[in-house]
């Protein structure tokens, strides 16, 4: 993104982490980060104030009021959308059902949904129920079960002028392959079809710009970038306007707000907009919230693709591990299989050592049974902003021992 890159001070962001003192390594990431202290008193701060629903008339309506749109305006800051695009919900599948259903009323017979095999289930089955819910049809995009990658035209070569939707991840939260999302995004404009995408693995770890990525719909996830337990969706307010979602009759049909079903958590919009504010901080330098997201999401970005580099090179030379998927573009996220050994048992013997390193299928589905682990799962291994070397070395440590 043109962004310069910066030292990164590790020691000084793992010092904003009260959970990192209980001692254990966390490698657990990508199911949902910890939480700066910074997060916590935001959250805390709301739930200790008076709050009302939204309003103009007491202080606390008008505290709710400001909450939600800075929340608004600190989520479009981090996605580079616009605040009357972003819509919160309880989770990333919610939202991802509420459009689906909304969508899906203007399907019928002869229409085409596409999705991934390479995607997180809560961005496959919404569509695919969806499309069966009306008759419409649904096309698989596969990926290279060697490598991981899902090529641009697993994509393109299931498009046709009957494809209303194309759903693709931008990170696997199963094997970290990145899609080339703008290629991608061009020919599903092209067909005439929306844009769908999962940003809740790659957001993160990566600058997010939903122009510039293509996406319709961005979907991310606030607990995997240290925020609380919430979901959001990026579009432009004039797709949005266009959609008519179920809600109660005396609801405000106002965009964002048709798309929010009952009275906002405050408290945990107020944990998202402080989280983005960690994030913005988390590399040296001044400027707009956005031109520091951009810094410290870049700075992030390099120190955790070295740390995974040489994390890599270190499980590769352990007897009988086998890492899955080596896509060109990941996040930093590794999974494998440990010969002789099951998942689970690695996943129990590594958290004997204080090592948080889960094993599963996570629900990547689809992934999992192209990848022939639906039933035993695999080890996942995600680093993520507050990990150091000396969590690699336990890990590698407990890794090498079991081998043996």
């Amino acid at each position: 993104m043109g962004a310069e890159v910066v030292d990164y001070d590790v020691a000084s962001v793992r010092a904003q982490f009260p959970a990192l003192g209980e001692g254990a390594a966390h490698f657990d990431g990508p199911g949902g980060s910890q939480t700066p202290a910074a997060v916590a008193d935001a959250v805390a701060g709301v739930l200790r104030s008076a709050v009302a629903n939204r309003g103009v008339v007491t202080r606390a309506e008008q505290r709710a009021e400001e909450i939600v749109l800075r929340a608004r305006a600190a989520a479009a800051d981090l996605l580079a959308a616009s605040p009357g695009g972003i819509v919160f919900g309880p989770s990333m599948t919610a939202l991802a059902y509420k459009i689906a259903y909304t969508l899906a009323r203007s399907w019928g017979p002869g229409d085409e949904v596409v999705v991934t095999r390479l995607d997180h289930d809560g961005h496959v089955r919404p569509w695919v129920q969806a499309a069966e819910a009306c008759g419409a049809t649904v096309r698989w995009a596969d990926f290279d079960v060697a490598t991981g990658e899902l090529p641009v035209e697993a994509v393109t070569g299931v498009l046709s002028h009957r494809t209303r939707l194309v759903a693709v991840t931008a990170a696997s939260n199963l094997l970290g392959t990145c899609p080339d999302l703008p290629a991608i995004a061009q020919a599903v404009h092209e067909a005439g079809a929306l844009f769908s995408v999962d940003g809740v693995h790659f957001t993160p770890h990566s600058v997010v710009d939903v122009a510039a990525v293509g996406a319709d719909f961005y979907f991310c996830s606030a607990y995997k970038f240290f925020g609380p337990h919430l979901g959001i969706l990026a579009a432009a307010p004039a797709l949005l306007e266009s959609l008519r979602p179920d809600k109660l009759r005396p609801s405000t049909d106002a965009v964002p707000e048709r798309f929010e079903w009952g009275t906002l958590p405050y408290e945990l919009l107020a944990g998202t907009t402080a989280a983005v504010d960690f994030i913005a901080g988390l590399a040296p330098g001044g400027g707009s919230r956005r031109e520091r997201i951009v810094r410290s999401v870049t700075a992030v970005e390099a120190y955790e693709t070295g740390l995974r580099d040489d994390l890599e090179k270190r499980l590769a030379a352990i007897p009988g591990l086998r890492l899955l998927g080596h896509a060109a573009v990941r996040t930093p996220t590794l999974t494998f299989t440990l010969a002789g050994v099951a998942p689970a048992e690695v996943y129990r013997r590594l958290a004997e050592r204080g090592v948080n390193a889960p094993a599963g299928s996570f629900y990547a589905y689809e992934c999992a049974l192209r990848l022939g682990i639906a039933k035993t799962g695999a080890v996942r291994v995600g680093l993520a902003p507050y990990t150091d070397a000396s969590d690699v070395d336990r890990l590698v440590t407990g890794l090498a021992a079991l081998a043996s």
